[in-house]
Order: structure tokens, then sequence, then C-alpha cells
């Protein structure tokens, strides 16, 4: 096994590395070269994206693939829509990032959802991602939470308390959905989920996560995620040395927040660093977007779907106030929108 060093430069099918590798582009010091069906050549991916983006990438020694998560305008806009505790933001801007890449390293059309419940003072934290990209997220707040310093080395326990994380796939093409679950085993949200994955037959994952604010003090947000799909779990597995797994998840841990959260700082130029001995190669980037789904026919569906007799409970109160939790947008309706949204 080779040391590691770091370079510098300027209950689901898991997704395979091959899916994308139709157009790859394989990052060294002198030069980038796209492969397109075994034709090589120069590309310039200065203008791709490198903010609120997805990444991916494989690594070319070990075929194991990955992504790089990195949010900026999106995870601001959704942490500052809600009066929240900078130590409960810091811990959402990573379940946000957290969600994005375990989302993207999935085959689905639909909804990726994943969620805490615990017994702490932030009882519930929900994000969802679109398979086009659309992120929303929400924390709910119980009681008084510490302050930043105090949980920033073990956010789990001392915000989430003991509970679980629940992951869920809901497919917009059929009624199926995947489901897993694990405790809230661990110090961090990094922890936890290397925690499922240890269970999980299915796959390997390594995970690192930032969440913090810049100068001006936006909130910014990123996620590595690289996976191992072994040689049974179908196409695109690959057999891989133990040391390398090792090794791999010893670059990876080296990352440090300042680099993750550097709006300065391509995706590509990061994973160079990371992994520049092993070859890194790198495929279409994808925008990743501050969406909520919510709408006036999604919470009159709601309310209508109440029974009778509570409908008319809540119409005798007077106009109805409803707000999304995902994206604090307040609608107000009235009897006759209720009883029109009923008999249509």
């Amino acid at each position: 096994m080779r040391p590691s060093r770091r370079g510098r430069a300027s209950a689901f099918r898991p997704r395979s590395p091959f899916e994308e590798a139709s157009n790859s582009v394989d990052i060294t010091k002198s030069e980038i070269t796209v492969d397109l069906n075994a034709n090589t050549r120069s590309v310039d991916i200065s203008g791709w994206l490198k903010d609120d983006v997805i990444q991916p990438f494989l690594i070319d020694s070990t075929g194991l693939t990955g992504r790089f998560v990195k949010l900026g305008a999106s995870v601001n806009g959704i942490l500052t829509r809600h009066d929240l505790p900078p130590a409960v933001a810091a811990l959402l801007g990573e379940f946000l990032a957290l969600a994005v890449g375990l989302a993207n390293a999935l085959k689905y059309d639909g909804v990726f959802t994943l969620q805490t419940k615990g017994d702490g003072p932030v009882p519930i934290m929900v994000a969802d991602v679109t398979h086009d990209g659309h992120v929303r997220g929400y924390a709910q707040i119980r009681g008084d939470t510490p302050d930043a310093a105090d949980a920033a080395n073990a956010p789990v326990p001392k915000l989430l308390g003991q509970g679980y994380l629940a992951y869920t796939v809901d497919f917009s093409t059929s009624s199926e959905r995947y489901q897993g679950i694990v405790s809230l085993d661990g110090a961090t949200l990094a922890e936890v989920i290397r925690h499922y994955f240890e269970q999980s037959a299915q796959f390997d994952a390594a995970v690192t996560l930032a969440s913090g604010q810049d100068d001006a003090g936006l909130w910014r947000a990123a996620a590595i995620v690289v996976q191992h799909l072994p040689p049974e779990g179908g196409s695109g597995g690959v057999a891989l040395d133990e040391g390398d797994w090792r090794r791999t998840n010893l670059l990876l841990s080296s990352a440090t927040s300042v680099e993750l959260l550097d709006p300065g700082l391509p995706p590509s130029d990061m994973l160079y660093r990371l992994f520049n001995e092993d070859g890194v190669r790198v495929f279409q980037p994808k925008p990743v977007s501050d969406v909520c789904r919510c709408s006036d026919e999604r919470m009159l569906g709601a309310l209508t779907a109440l029974p009778e007799q509570e409908i008319e409970e809540v119409l005798s109160q007077g106009d109805v106030v409803m707000t999304c939790e995902f994206c604090n947008t307040t609608r107000t309706f009235s009897e006759s929108d209720i009883r029109s949204a009923k008999s249509a």
C-alpha cells in the first residue's frame, strides 16, 4: 500500500461509476483530457459549475466512485429562512449536504428523504432531494439548545439525542418505496452514516462533511461521499484491497473544513488535492437548487383529506392559516377556498 499524500492544483441499486463514464475528464497537473468513446481530446472545464453543484468522480486506481457536493446560495437560503440557533443551522447544513450526496449515489426518479427523530432539543430534522437536484429541509426545535462551541464536537448527542436516522426513496413512476434506518450512534453525522454502511450488505461508503459561515456571514456546506460497490453487488462492482479502502478513508479525512467550504476552490481542484496520486476522473457536474415543492394545491389537498367533522371544526374558527415547515411560506385559505377544493 502506498503512503497517503495529497497534491495541490490550479434496498436500492447504487449508481455504477460506468453509468457516467462516457464523458469523463482526467485531471492531471499538465493537462485535462476527456475520453469520449475512446477518443481523447483536451477540454476546458473552467466554465463548469463550482458552487451549488454535485461533482461526480472516479478514482482510477481503485475504481471507487464518489460525489463532491458543494452548496452555497442553496443552503444559505434554506438556513436563513428560519431563525435557527447557530449550532442547529450548522448541523442542518451538514445534513442537507449529506442528503444530496447520498441521493446522488443512487439511481432513482422521485424523492429521496433523510430524516432524524430523537429525544434531544432538535427532535426532528428532515431533508429531501428530488432526482433533478431540488433540495429543501428544516429542523424542529424543542427547548434550549447548546451554543455552537459546546455542540461542535458532538452535535448528534447534544442536539438530536438518542433516536434514529432513516432514509426513504419514493419513486415518481410507481408506488414502490425503499427505506433504511440506523440508530443515532456516533458523535457526528458522518459517524452515524458510517455506522449505517458498516451494517449494509449492499455497499460501503466513506463520508466527510462540513458546514459553516463565510466572512460575509453566508452559510455554506459540503459533503464528499465515496462508495464501494463490491463485485457481487452488480454492474460496476469492483474488488478492492482492504488497504486501499483504508487509504481512501485516510485521504478523505485529511480534507479540512476550510478547503471543503472555500468558494474559490473548484471541486475538481479539491479532488485533485485529495486523489492525484491515484488518478481522479470527473464527470459532468449537476446543479443543486433551493426549491420547495409546496403549493396552494398541496396544502388544500391536505385540508380536504381530513374527515368532514374535522373540516367543519377547522372552518368554525375562521380562515385557515398554514405555514410550510420547509420554506416558511404562509398561505391563508377561506371557507370558500376549502369547499371549492373539496368539491372539485
